[in-house]
């Protein structure tokens, strides 16, 4: 058995991609090299890794056994790497974290001097709604998650960051009863505390509009399309601009916190051991250097 762990590597991205053409577009690297590479590993097993039916790739049974024993196999390798460089007194490997998408406006500024410190750090994170967050915890695909609302099915600790405040907002400071209210989508955590505080403080609107994202629904407000209750923390500019203004409204803001969550049982990385470390040990001077506005609104 002459196989390589590049070879592993590569064969492992392309059973994770579903195919050849978009494990090798995530690798950087042209479909033909990705194929010869796994052609090459194919050569060292009499049983086949994977089947083409129909133009379409699958990975057979033997295959999938052993990707799993790749992704042991690169595991253990990275564990090596990181050990020789901890005794070099350098830190490097990979920081996963996964973020709702409000989240975008808090986490960077948790991040930034972390990897200053540490330049051997490379850094994937994936912005999207709550409830995907959430099942990439579960499936445990990323170390961290950044979430407005605990989770209630999964046992998790976790590190309070920030103060989510959520405000009534519009294009200009006038009531706007006559304007449709805009949602976002469902399992957005704004989604749900909107709902809950129509439903209870205001009464049910049944004209509403509904879009797939923080951005969308601030530019439909900015535009006059409607009014809505988004998070403080992502309109900064647009309050500073008089693009938007906060409604005074009773009971609000709604207020959450912003808080970084990892699975319990879950045994950190070195780079995620590090960074949480570092998290503890710096939070309240981040939160004065740059958040120092955000204490201004209630």
């Amino acid at each position: 058995m002459n196989y390589t762990l590049h070879q592993l590597q590569i064969f492992l991205n392309v059973v994770q991609a579903g195919s050849i053409t978009k494990a090798a577009e995530g690798l950087y690297m042209t479909q033909p090299a990705v194929s010869i590479q796994l052609k090459n590993l194919q050569s060292q097993f009499d049983t086949p890794l994977t089947e083409v039916v129909g133009k379409k790739l699958y990975i057979t049974e033997f295959g999938q056994e052993i990707a799993r024993i790749s992704e042991r196999v690169i595991h253990e390798a990275n564990a090596i790497n990181y050990k020789t460089h901890a005794y070099q007194g350098v830190l490097t490997g990979k920081l996963k974290l996964s973020s709702a998408s409000t989240g975008k406006y808090v986490i960077p500024y948790f991040l930034s001097g972390f990897l200053e410190k540490h330049t051997g750090i490379d850094l994937v994170l994936d912005v999207t709604n709550k409830t995907a967050v959430t099942e990439s915890l579960k499936r445990n695909e990323t170390d961290f998650a950044v979430v407005s609302i605990l989770p209630d099915d999964i046992d998790v600790a976790q590190e309070i960051l920030i103060e989510n405040k959520l405000f009534l907002v519009g294009n200009n400071a006038i009531k706007q009863q006559n304007k449709p209210l805009i949602y976002r989508e469902k399992g957005s955590a704004t989604r749900m505390a909107m709902e809950k505080y129509f439903m209870t403080a205001k009464g049910h609107h049944r004209k509403r509009i509904e879009l797939t994202s923080n951005e969308a629904v601030k530019q439909a407000v900015i535009a006059g399309l409607g009014y809505s209750i988004m998070p403080l923390i992502g309109i900064q500019n647009e309050l500073q601009k008089r693009e938007l203004h906060i409604i005074p409204s009773k009971k609000l803001p709604i207020t959450t916190e912003w808080r970084l969550i990892w699975l319990k049982s879950k045994k950190l990385s070195p780079v995620a051991a590090a960074f949480l470390d570092f998290l503890r040990t710096e939070k309240k001077g981040i939160l004065k250097k740059s958040f120092k506005w955000y204490s201004k609104y209630r």
